[in-house]
């Protein structure tokens, strides 16, 4: 491939990009987005694959020679959220934006499927791409792997944007490198009563309080200081009247853990404190949980084999520290082993900002890695093993622009 074609393929991923940035759809609506992605991959004569999705969809490359396979993701939704960035190309669609950045990670594996294509006839094996629908959600990964599209794929990979990774490196660890996410819904019952006359009540108040401050000795006293886990109080609502003591309070949040002994041991002692408070003070309580994904645990080989490729694809390699958001990637990794990783943007805000952007000299690098991972990745899976790695020549750094996109 030369030069002066892949500084074009920069400049056109920057207006894909661009273009998803401004008309963002939210999970389990990306019927536009999808579109856009089909017409933009069959451009490239890009083979869309049969699966059963309402949105999102899967596109495979090679498969000329009889081989193993190899996925790449990019999640597609965005998130209800206002956009305050002022970006010439900002959202068109009120309360919509995509403030994760995974307009982003669509315009990379997009510009991987294009680089992968220019030498389909080397590929000894076949890439899958899965551009995957509600991540936000955490119900895309399920639908995906319910379709199939994950059978007899040998590894994974995936990436997301890191707003707090300069451009040009890249954040790889095998292990835990995102958290499970559990959400949890107590219901405390108690019986109200006039404030004067407390007795003759039972408080769920003071038992939710007494909950509360007893909750957070789970970590304390129950996880090891060389493990890690959060249990957060986000909200906690009860009572009509400052005169009232409530029949009902209720409170809610999240517990995030990197390890699933760890997940079940927080989960039985939250239960427990729950139980025995609400016995303590005379009243009952109940505890409604949101499974969400498990922890993004990455295969040690295939993290090895992403280093391998960010380096060939000139990014440098550092060990980042785990993040305590949730991904539900994780499901592919209970499919096939592979690896996720942090790929920098120096952004100006954190995930789930209205602020939130990317720096888009980062997307031409984006691209070139997950076109190398695919490459390497196939190279070692092939019986036949190459002595030594063909490089996938990155693009440059382009220019941030801020033209006005196109709609989708």
């Amino acid at each position: 491939m030369s030069l002066k074609a892949e500084e074009s393929l920069a400049r056109r991923l920057i207006d894909i990009r661009r273009e998803l940035h401004a008309n963002p759809e939210l999970s389990g609506e990306e019927f536009e987005t999808t579109a856009a992605i089909r017409g933009w991959l069959e451009k490239e004569g890009i083979g869309i694959a049969d699966y059963p999705l309402k949105t999102g969809l899967v596109a495979e490359i090679g498969g000329l020679r009889e081989g193993p396979i190899v996925a790449l993701r990019a999640d597609i939704d965005a998130l209800p959220i206002q956009e305050e960035t002022g970006l010439p190309f900002a959202s068109r669609r009120p309360g919509a934006m995509h403030a994760c950045g995974h307009d982003f990670h669509t315009a990379a594996l997009i510009g991987a499927a294009v680089l992968l294509k220019r030498r389909e006839a080397e590929l000894p094996g076949k890439v899958r791409l899965l551009f995957q629908p509600a991540e936000e959600k955490a119900k895309g990964a399920a639908q995906v792997i319910e379709s199939g599209a994950l059978k007899d794929v040998a590894a994974v990979f995936g990436l997301h944007n890191k707003p707090d990774l300069p451009v040009g490196t890249i954040g790889i660890r095998s292990g835990p490198i995102m958290a499970a996410a559990d959400g949890f819904a107590v219901e405390v019952d108690g019986k109200g009563t006039h404030a004067a006359v407390p007795e003759a009540g039972r408080d769920p108040l003071i038992t939710a309080a007494h909950m509360l401050t007893a909750l957070q000795s789970i970590v304390s006293r129950n996880v090891s200081s060389l493990d890690s886990a959060v249990v957060s109080v986000t909200r906690l609502s009860a009572g009509t009247s400052w005169n009232v003591i409530p029949e009902k309070a209720i409170f809610d949040g999240t517990i995030r853990t990197f390890d699933e002994g760890v997940r079940a041991e927080v989960r039985r002692r939250f239960e427990q404190v729950v139980d025995g408070v609400a016995a303590a003070f005379g009243t009952t309580a109940r505890t409604r949980w949101t499974g969400g994904p498990p922890p993004v645990v990455n295969d040690a080989r295939w993290a090895r084999t992403a280093a391998k490729a960010a380096e060939l694809a000139g990014l440098a390699v550092v060990e980042p520290k785990p993040s305590p958001a949730g991904e539900d990637f994780a499901l592919y990794l209970k499919e096939a082993p592979g690896a996720f990783v942090f790929l920098g943007t120096n952004g100006p805000r954190e995930w789930h900002h209205p602020a939130f952007d990317v720096d888009e000299s980062a997307l031409p690098l984006a691209a070139a890695y997950l076109a190398s991972v695919a490459v390497e990745s196939l190279a070692e899976l092939s019986p036949k093993r190459r002595r030594a790695p063909s490089r996938l020549r990155r693009a440059p750094k382009p220019e941030r622009r801020h033209e006005r996109p196109g709609r989708i």
